[in-house]
C-alpha cells in the first residue's frame, strides 16, 4: 500500500494543495476554493487517485481560515495533522522564494519526513469551543476599550488648552459601554462551563488554588482541551514558554539558562499576572518569593518559577478527586 502524503497551504479563499507519496514519483500541485464545494472537490479527486493507498493530510495551524477544512475531515472520519506554521518552517532550513504552491509542497515534505511523529489533530468538542470564541472576543473587547482608554488619556491633555469635554464624555460612555459587554461576554462563558459537568468539575478543582482565578482556569480549560492535550505539566510550561533550558556548548559557550521565546503569549501574560496575586495570598508562594528575592533573583525570573508552580498544582489537582488543600502536607519542594 503507497502512502500519499497531501500538503495543504491555507488562506482566507483558496487551499493550495500538493500531493506527493513516499517515494517522491509524483508531484501533483493545484488550487481549490476554500468553501464547501471547493473541499468536497478535493476530497473526491484523492480518494479516485489511487486505490487501496492512505491518504494524510496536513496543513498549518491558521487559526479560522482552517476551520473549515478540519470539521470537513472531521465528519468524513479523516485523519488529518494540523501543526503550528514556526515548526514547519525550522523544519526545512534556509529557503529560497516563497509562494503558495511552494508553501504546500514545504508541507507536504513536512509530513513524509516525519510522519512517524505526528499525531492527529482534534477540534476542540462544540462546548469547549464556544468557550474559546467567546474569550477570543472578550480579548477584541479589551483591546478596543484599552484603545479608548488611551485616548482619554490623550484629550485630558489637550484639555488644558481647549475645550474637548463632548469628546471626552463620549469616550467615557464608549468605555462604559465596553466594561459592561465585557461583563456579559464573562458571564456568558461563566454560564457555558457550569452547564457542562465535565468542565465545571475541573474548573471548581483548578479556581481553589490561590492565584487561579476566572480567567487563568478558563484559559486553562481550553488551551489544554480539558486537560487532555498534555501528558504533564513539564509539556505545557514549555508550550507556554515558562521551562528555562540550558544554553551551554562546550567550555566557551555558557550562558544563562532561560525560558524559549517560542510560547503561547497569551497565557503566558495571564499566568504571571496570576502569580503576582498568588505571592500575596498564599503563604507558602509569598515565603517562597522573599527567599528568592533576598538571594537577589529578579522579579520577573521569580515570577516565572512560581507559574510553573501553579501549572504542577493545576495539573495535579485535576488528577486527584480530592479538592485542593495546602501542597505543604504534600510536601513539596519550593526549592
Amino acid at each position: 500500500m503507497k502512502t500519499y502524503f497531501i500538503g495543504i497551504d491555507i488562506s482566507k479563499d483558496t487551499l493550495d494543495i500538493c500531493i506527493i507519496n513516499s517515494s517522491d514519483e509524483k508531484e501533483i500541485v493545484f488550487k481549490i476554493d476554500n468553501t464547501v464545494v471547493g473541499i468536497e472537490q478535493m476530497l473526491t479527486s484523492v480518494s479516485d487517485y489511487e486505490q487501496n493507498s492512505e491518504f494524510q493530510y496536513c496543513f498549518e495551524n491558521t487559526g479560522n481560515y482552517g476551520l473549515l477544512l478540519a470539521r470537513m475531515l472531521e465528519d468524513k472520519h479523516i485523519t488529518y495533522y494540523q501543526v503550528p506554521a514556526l515548526e514547519i518552517k525550522l523544519s526545512q532550513g534556509i529557503q529560497r522564494g516563497k509562494n503558495d504552491q511552494v508553501d504546500a509542497k514545504r508541507i507536504a515534505r513536512y509530513a513524509k519526513m516525519y510522519s512517524d511523529d505526528l499525531k492527529p489533530s482534534a477540534l476542540p468538542d462544540k462546548e469547549l469551543f464556544t468557550v474559546k470564541n467567546l474569550l477570543t472576543y472578550r480579548s477584541f473587547l479589551i483591546k478596543v476599550r484599552t484603545q479608548f482608554k488611551n485616548e482619554k488619556k490623550s484629550f485630558y491633555q489637550v484639555g488644558k488648552v481647549a475645550d474637548v469635554n463632548y469628546e471626552m464624555d463620549e469616550i467615557a460612555q464608549q468605555i462604559k459601554e465596553l466594561d459592561q459587554k465585557i461583563a456579559f461576554v464573562e458571564s456568558k462563558i461563566k454560564q457555558q462551563i457550569n452547564e457542562q459537568e465535565n468542565l465545571n468539575k475541573n474548573y471548581e478543582k483548578i479556581t481553589r488554588i490561590k492565584g487561579v482565578g476566572f480567567l487563568t482556569a478558563t484559559y486553562m480549560l481550553v488551551l489544554t482541551d480539558n486537560f487532555t492535550k498534555f501528558k504533564n505539566p513539564r509539556k505545557f510550561n514549555c508550550y507556554a514558554g515558562l521551562a528555562p533550558f540550558e544554553h551551554t556548548s562546550g567550555s566557551s559557550i555558557k550562558g544563562k539558562t532561560k525560558t524559549s521565546k517560542l510560547r503561547n503569549r497569551k497565557i503566558k501574560t495571564v499566568l504571571f499576572s496570576g502569580a503576582n496575586s498568588a505571592i500575596m495570598y498564599d503563604e507558602e508562594l509569598k515565603t517562597y518569593y522573599k527567599r528568592k528575592k533576598l538571594q537577589g533573583k529578579a522579579h520577573n525570573s521569580i515570577i516565572n518559577a512560581v507559574c510553573c508552580k501553579l501549572i504542577y498544582r493545576i495539573f495535579a489537582v485535576v488528577k486527584r478527586e480530592e479538592p485542593f488543600v495546602n501542597l505543604t502536607r504534600y510536601n513539596l519542594h519550593m526549592s
